[in-house]
């Protein structure tokens, strides 16, 4: 650890990739909350993919590391540990970044490694369906010396508590919050250059990575046959780009979806959206659905991770079964033919996520763990 109670804390946060995804835009919100409070150093173990630095506001640095991916052999968990020598916290994030946590807990005592909390969002496509038991093995050995483990979703505390076999005082359910003011307010329809809603337009529309579990061809396939009106529009960047437009060319809707990219300020776009959709075969706790519900807007998803007991009881019916994408395509047609189902839908979201995803109640569940662990007191 570093030592002096009277200086500024210094954490250190590993990833295994920085993109803007859910967990990395979360830990650019905390660090950002947390002002100069502390000092940040950050770790991707793709250095190639670090698009959510961009949105730090305090200065972070970089922090040399080994390289997350390879064997566990002993010495080379040996130098992970070392590179963790000398911070007052060290936070893991997801799979990607277990092998630091397996290092901190077979070297913590030589190298005076300081308290770690590991932070577990969701899983990725070869997990999606089912949870490999090697990998299940391997996170009950590694999270052996963690002091706390961090799961947004009640199915996440479930499996943490059940399938890995972490004590309850470990682990710590703390749902994900966004700043309600900012999606209050209404966005102008030019409010992305490259994309303009124009009168008469409704739009179903989604943010996420274009990653082959969110599952996006499907949802070309569910909005395919609603009325000419209506536009598709897909926010975010990833593999599964020519994938999606390719599933639209196939359908002859290539004129009605729309890829805009990434979009760093959500609040900009999430208010044009008429009705906001997921497609995915995995999530736990979607921040996405979180900013959709702050809107006002209706969801039609899945039910993965989370998603039935996020949404107020006017959207339940929406909510269909996992992996039935004919019962995802009914769910947005009744939505899209019936303005009056839209609109309640989207009232109770709104009041919903009033009532209990204010992020300055997530921030609060974050510096006081944080710094509790830390020795310190967080005012």
């Amino acid at each position: 650890m570093s030592g002096s109670q009277n200086a500024i804390p210094r954490i250190l946060h590993v990833h295994s990739t920085f993109e803007a995804g859910g967990k990395e835009l979360r830990c650019v919100r905390l660090i950002n909350a947390f002002g100069n409070a502390a000092h940040h150093a950050l770790v991707s173990g793709d250095a190639d993919k670090r698009g959510a630095a961009a949105l730090i506001e305090p200065i972070v640095a970089w922090a040399r590391f080994p390289p997350l991916r390879g064997k566990p052999w002993p010495w080379r968990l040996n130098r992970i540990a070392a590179a963790m020598a000398g911070y007052d916290l060290i936070c893991t994030y997801n799979w990607g970044a277990m092998d630091a946590v397996l290092a901190h807990t077979l070297f913590a005592d030589v190298y005076k490694l300081a308290p770690l909390v590991h932070h577990e969002d969701g899983f990725n496509e070869d997990e999606a369906e089912r949870l490999k038991p090697s990998r299940n093995l391997y996170r009950r050995l590694a999270l052996g010396r963690s002091s706390a483990l961090v799961v947004p979703s009640r199915r996440l505390e479930r499996i943490a508590l059940e399938t890995w076999e972490q004590p309850r005082t470990r682990v710590r359910r703390i749902p994900n919050g966004i700043d309600l003011r900012a999606f209050a307010r209404k966005p102008r329809p030019d409010a992305l250059p490259s994309l303009v809603k124009h009168k008469g337009e409704f739009w179903v529309g989604t943010m996420a990575g274009l990653r082959a579990v969110k599952n996006l061809p499907a949802l070309v396939r569910a909005f395919a046959p609603l009325p000419d009106e209506w536009q598709l529009v897909i926010a975010g960047e990833g593999p599964e780009r020519p994938a999606i437009l390719g599933e639209a060319e196939r359908l002859g809707i290539e004129h009605r979806v729309h890829l805009p990219g990434f979009v760093a300020e959500p609040a900009r776009l999430m208010g044009l959206f008429d009705i906001f959709a997921l497609s995915s075969r995995s999530e736990q706790f979607p921040i996405s659905v979180v900013e959709a519900m702050a809107a006002g807007l209706p969801v039609a998803s899945p039910a993965v991770g989370d998603v039935a007991s996020m949404v107020a009881e006017a959207n339940a019916p929406f909510i269909v079964p996992a992996g039935d994408d004919v019962a995802l395509g009914q769910a947005l047609e009744e939505l899209a033919l019936n303005p009056k189902r839209r609109d309640a839908a989207g009232a109770a979201n709104k009041a919903r996520a009033r009532a209990e995803y204010d992020e300055r109640k997530m921030i609060d569940r974050y510096k006081a763990l944080y710094w509790g662990l830390m020795g310190r007191k967080s005012a």
